[in-house]
C-alpha cells in the first residue's frame, strides 16, 4: 500500500449528501475478481443521462479532473452498502483522500485499509474547500492533520492515531502482520521447545 504523507492537487468538488456505495460503483460491477479498471466504472450514473449517453457537464466526464487526488463530497458519504468495491473504484480513479462532513464507519474502514485517507470536517470548512476546488490547490497534510488551500487558509482535523500509523507507513493488514515477523518467529522457535508434539510430522 502507498505510504501517505501529504498530497496536493486538485479537488473533484462533488458535494452532494449521502452519496452511497451503488453511485460509487454500481452493482454490475462486482462481478469483477480484480480491482483493477474500477475507475471507469466509477460514479457512472453521475457521468450519464437518463438515456445512458455520456453527459458532458458532469463533474467526472471533465478533462481537468482526471487523476484529481482529492475528492470534496457531502454529508454521509459511503453510506449504503459494505462494498469494499467503492474504496477499489477510488483508487483506481486516482483519489487519494475523501473530504467530507461525515462518512459511512464501513466505507471509512474500507478507504483506510486501502490508502484512502477520509478527512472529517466541518461543514463550512468542506463549503469553503468547493469554492476553492475547481480554480485552486488543496493540500492534505497528515502528518500535522491539516488540510490547506492556495489561499492560505488552514483546516485541522481529527484522526485516530492507529489509522495514521497505518495510512503514513502504507500498512494494509498484511504489512501489519509482517511488521511481527520476528515475534511471531520467536513465538515459533519457543513452541516448538517447549511443546514439541505441535511440529513433529504427522503419523499415517
Amino acid at each position: 500500500m502507498e505510504k501517505f504523507k501529504t498530497v496536493t492537487g486538485i479537488g473533484i468538488p462533488l458535494g452532494r449528501p449521502n452519496i452511497d456505495t451503488d453511485v460509487i460503483i454500481p452493482a454490475h460491477y462486482l462481478k469483477t475478481i480484480t480491482r483493477d479498471g474500477l475507475g471507469k466504472g466509477a460514479f457512472e450514473t453521475l457521468r450519464k443521462n437518463a438515456d445512458g449517453s455520456e453527459n458532458p457537464d458532469s463533474l467526472f466526464n471533465q478533462p481537468r479532473y482526471d487523476g484529481a487526488p482529492l475528492l470534496i463530497a457531502g454529508d454521509n458519504f459511503g453510506c449504503g452498502s459494505s462494498r469494499e468495491h467503492a474504496a477499489w473504484a477510488l483508487a483506481d480513479l486516482g483519489v487519494r483522500a475523501v473530504l467530507a462532513p461525515s462518512f459511512s464507519d464501513i466505507f471509512s474502514g474500507n478507504a483506510y485499509k486501502n490508502g484512502i485517507l477520509t478527512v472529517v470536517l466541518p461543514q463550512a470548512a468542506i463549503d469553503r474547500l468547493l469554492e476553492v476546488a475547481p480554480d485552486g490547490e488543496i493540500t492534505v497534510d497528515l502528518e500535522n492533520q491539516v488540510v490547506t488551500t492556495s489561499f492560505q487558509e488552514r483546516f485541522e482535523f481529527d484522526l485516530d492515531s492507529f489509522r495514521k500509523h497505518c495510512l503514513m507507513n502504507g500498512l494494509d493488514e498484511i504489512g501489519l502482520t509482517l511488521e511481527m515477523a520476528g515475534d511471531i518467529q520467536k513465538f515459533e522457535t519457543a513452541n516448538t521447545v517447549s511443546r514439541p508434539w505441535i511440529s513433529a510430522p504427522a503419523k499415517h
